[in-house]
């Protein structure tokens, strides 16, 4: 595997099961180390290691191409960004990068109520803790209630399993290292003196919810979740009173409160686990807010009594009612009001609903937007903190001055090296599936394009949906010629939560075909040449890439997969897998149900590559990556390459010492993106 000439060949070893009378083989399976999450196979890692060879012998031509791209990239990065600062309880909270650093520094200062003008205190520096470290991710941070500690949990390979350790920030000393398996932000009770964190199993399933006492005796497991299709998690209510504790998979949720002030009490139970209920519950004062999904696909927003016996929690009045135009996607309860986040027509929207029944919907200053209920660690928010951008406008904050309905600027992302918003167009399109079914399409370009190459983007999976927001490193794309467009297929929840449900399970097909329509719709209308459209996805969005080569190989240029979900059939048959029990429910049981095995066999890009040409292909993955592991895209890669019948570049590109998300790092995450943007050019002859 070290001859640079031709590109390398993963040996094939017999591997033959069966499976509803059916045999599957799988003459790559050799590829998943016994071992994994540890990987030491030198087989494995030799075949890694020369395709990552391979990758670099054949974008080699390209440094020049990827440098000039990575300097724009990073020319476009506020050299000293910062955000905007957070109140909570008396200090307000902010970060900050200081010029040409990768990783932020966390800061604080007495809040003005509480006598202001107290130095600026450094509580926490990434760049310090990752110094050394080939990757470092930070999953948060959370000040105790009394403004003492700080918890922080961190990632240093990629593996998504965090080190949780508590600093006294009077000394700056680290005074307790609670877990090395933790997942998520930690929460604290109401006298500072434990916090509740969530734990990860060698499967990486949040599966526990323990306790810590600072300085005192092993943790106390608060709730433990034995179904193994089942994750956990722990929150916060809005009003700090008490901890939420919630279990569920893809389709089914259960929720348990325990006051913050005697974590140890009996859990009370909202309401027990009825599968395909889904619902998520803030508390103010005595009342319970609950979002479910019970009589509408679009959620309804119902009250019960926090007071009363448990039983009452379970006993939900309707506050607003389900429906098919406007989709409930999450409620928060501050004491002058509720705030319900949601999306209306396939748009953003911020509802807030008062107690003498009054409603005020938040207007956006554009036709379409993405936008969000942002950072409000306070009680109220007489000023509600919102994010806000559009495929034209900068990623901006607002607050929003409740008694008055108006918004307040209080940050607009610079693009340092200068953006001028009237060189740029966005449109939205809607354009029929082969099924009549009208699918949006987010498009921008700038304004002297000539209609010829366009860039489109998928994900449609999970109910998440992909929003019509900015980017700057897209910039790189447009000024060359490109148009960039997104997809928002079945699969995500764009238009509502039966959107989603219309692209999962035996219904999943809509995905794949919507974004293939979506191309062709786009050629027919004039926004791309034939065959001159590239397309991308990752995670479930790398699957969407994987069929629809395979598909209708025709139509791209040039296909980006970053660490691609592609050997679903495989993944959903080994019950000993990260997250497969609890994956199930999205795709389908294919070892007790003959119907799911023969459907996800019928698309599984792996499974179903083909003697026939494809477009030019990179694929990434990440040796760590306990989502999409390292095994998929490398057996993809490796089937790829026996049975495909052109002579275009298929690179695979796997990050030794990082995971899902790829390097970490404002400035080394470009370089990725640097190699793929010119790897994309280069297709279009742009390089």
């Amino acid at each position: 595997m070290t001859d640079l000439t031709l590109p390398p060949l993963a040996p094939q070893r017999s591997n033959v099961r069966e499976y509803h009378g059916e045999t599957l083989e799988d003459p790559w399976f050799w590829l998943k180390d016994p071992g994994y999450p540890n990987v030491t196979d030198p087989d494995v890692l030799g075949y890694l290691e020369a395709e990552n060879r391979w990758f670099e012998a054949g974008m080699a031509p390209l440094r020049p191409l990827v440098d000039t791209l990575f300097e724009e990239l990073k020319g476009r990065v506020t050299p000293d960004e910062s955000s905007v600062p957070v109140r909570k309880g008396g200090h307000e909270y902010w970060w900050a990068f200081e010029p040409g650093a990768q990783y932020r520094q966390w800061w604080r200062r007495p809040a003005a109520e509480n006598g202001g003008g107290g130095p600026d205190e450094l509580i926490l520096s990434e760049p310090a803790l990752a110094e050394g470290k080939d990757y470092f991710r930070l999953a948060g941070i959370s000040a105790s209630p009394d403004g003492r500690l700080l918890a922080y949990a961190f990632d240093d390979n990629g593996s998504e399993r965090f080190t949780l350790k508590v600093r006294d920030l009077a000394s700056g000393a680290d005074v307790a290292t609670v877990a090395t398996t933790s997942i998520g932000v930690p929460v604290w009770t109401a006298d500072s003196t434990a916090l509740a964190w969530t734990e990860v199993n060698e499967n990486w399933r949040s599966f526990r919810v323990a306790l810590h006492r600072l300085g005192g005796g092993d943790d106390i497991t608060l709730y433990e979740e034995s179904d193994p299709g089942f994750s956990v998690g722990v929150d916060k209510s809005q009003d700090g009173k008490w901890l939420i504790i919630a279990a569920g998979d893809k389709v089914t949720s259960e929720v348990r409160l325990l006051p913050a002030g005697d974590p140890l009490a009996p859990p009370r139970l909202v309401r027990a686990r009825q599968v395909g209920l889904e619902y998520d519950v803030d508390v103010r004062g005595d009342t319970l807010f609950v979002r479910a999904n019970d009589t509408h696909p679009n959620f309804r927003v119902a009250t019960a009594s926090v007071a009363g016996p448990p039983e009452a929690l379970g006993e939900w009045t309707t506050l607003i009612e389900g429906s098919d135009t406007d989709y409930i996607q999450g409620i928060s309860a501050f004491t002058s009001f509720l705030a319900v986040s949601g999306r209306e027509a396939g748009l953003d929207q911020v509802w807030l609903h008062f107690g003498d029944g009054r409603t005020q919907r938040i207007a956006f200053p554009e036709a379409s937007y993405s936008a969000r209920i942002g950072d409000n660690r306070e009680p109220d928010a007489p000023l509600l903190r919102l994010g806000y951008s559009s495929m034209v406008t900068p990623s901006s904050v607002f607050d929003y001055e409740v008694a008055t309905a108006m918004l307040h600027i209080r940050k607009v992302q610079q693009v340092a090296s200068g953006y001028d918003a009237n060189l740029y167009a966005t449109e939205r399109l809607m354009i029929a599936a082969r099924d009549g079914v009208l699918v949006p399409v987010s498009l921008v370009y700038r304004k002297d394009w000539d209609r010829q190459r366009l860039h489109l983007y998928g994900y449609g999976a999970y109910g998440i949906a992909i929003p019509p927001g900015f980017s700057a490193s897209r910039l790189s794309l447009l000024d060359r010629g490109l148009g960039y467009a997104i997809a928002h297929v079945r699969g995500g929840d764009d238009l509502g939560h039966q959107w989603y449900l219309d692209g999962k399970l035996e219904k999943r097909a809509n995905a794949f075909t919507d974004f293939i329509d979506v191309a062709r719709g786009l050629v027919a209308l004039g926004y791309a040449a034939p065959g001159q459209i590239s397309a991308s996805g990752g995670s479930a969005g790398g699957e969407l890439m994987g069929v629809v080569i395979n598909d209708a190989p025709e139509l791209w240029a040039a296909v980006v997969a970053d660490v691609p979900f592609v050997d679903v059939l495989n993944t959903m048959l080994d019950d000993s897998l990260p997250l497969t029990p609890g994956e199930w429910p999205e795709w389908g049981n294919p070892i007790i149900d003959k119907a799911a095995y023969d459907l996800i066999r019928s698309y599984s890009p792996y499974d179903q590559v083909k003697r026939q040409d494809y477009p030019p292909l990179l694929v990434t993955a990440g040796l760590n990556d306990p989502r999409v592991t390292y095994w998929e895209p490398a057996k993809w890669v490796a089937k790829l390459r026996t049975r495909k019948t052109d002579a275009n570049p298929l690179y695979l590109k796997t990050n030794m010492g990082a995971g899902h998300g790829g390097k970490s790092g404002r400035f080394a995450a470009l370089e990725e993106t640097a190699e793929e943007f010119a790897f994309i050019l280069k297709a279009f002859g742009l390089a």
